[in-house]
Formats: structure tokens, C-alpha cells, sequence
């Protein structure tokens, strides 16, 4: 069965690149333009693995994961950032609030971004 991820990104553009990408390598994707929309699926659909933007309408990713905290059965989902924010705070933030990973999308390639999925599936 192949595993599912769950891209919660605004940046359309974005989300349907690594989206494409992803189902390109046998995942199953589903996909959220914003923090709300993100939550709900989080709890309807159990991922294995989110990529989570952290600038987002409505509910920012930082308050998603303060949620996910929340809620035994979601603390064991993986969840990498994808986010333009690269201040030292901010990453330490992240990963404080359980975040496996931390990349700042200027960094890296959307190949690179299926690599660090990869390696946090196994």
C-alpha cells in the first residue's frame, strides 16, 4: 500500500509541483491550501507523513502542530516544514513543537524535498 502525504501549502505553484513529484514515486498525496483545511485532514485521512508550509492562511503551521500535539494519535505523524521562514527561532520553534525536519524552501529542489520524505518514512 503505498504511503500517503500530506502537503499543507498555499503556494499553489508549489504544492502541485512536489504533489506531481510524489505521485511520480508511488505515494498517495492529499493536499491542503491552509491551516485549517490542513487539521481536518491530518484527523480524516491519518498520513504518514506531512510537508507543512508554516505561513498560511487562517492557522499558521506553527499553530498546526501545537494541535497535532494536542492529540495522542497524531504525535507519531511525521511532519517536515517547508517554509521561507529561516530565522534561527523560528527553526528551533519548529522542531520544539515536534517537527522531524526543517527546510527552507530557497534550499532546496523539490528532488531534494522527496529525498528528506524518504528518509523520514523509514
Amino acid at each position: 500500500m503505498p504511503k500517503k502525504i500530506l502537503i499543507i501549502e498555499d503556494d499553489k505553484f508549489l504544492r502541485e509541483l512536489i504533489a506531481q513529484k510524489l505521485h511520480r514515486e508511488g505515494f498517495e498525496v492529499a493536499e491542503a491550501i491552509d491551516g485549517e483545511e490542513g487539521i481536518k485532514k491530518i484527523v480524516e485521512e491519518k498520513p504518514d507523513l506531512i510537508l507543512l508550509d508554516l505561513i498560511l492562511p487562517g492557522i499558521d503551521g506553527f499553530e498546526v502542530l501545537l494541535r497535532m500535539k494536542e492529540d495522542a494519535s497524531l504525535t507519531l505523524i511525521p511532519v517536515i516544514i517547508l517554509s521561507n521562514l529561516g530565522q534561527k527561532e523560528d527553526v528551533e520553534r519548529g522542531l520544539k513543537l515536534g517537527a522531524v525536519d526543517y527546510l527552507i524552501k530557497a534550499h532546496f529542489t523539490p528532488g531534494e524535498i522527496i529525498d528528506k520524505i524518504k528518509t523520514n518514512l523509514k
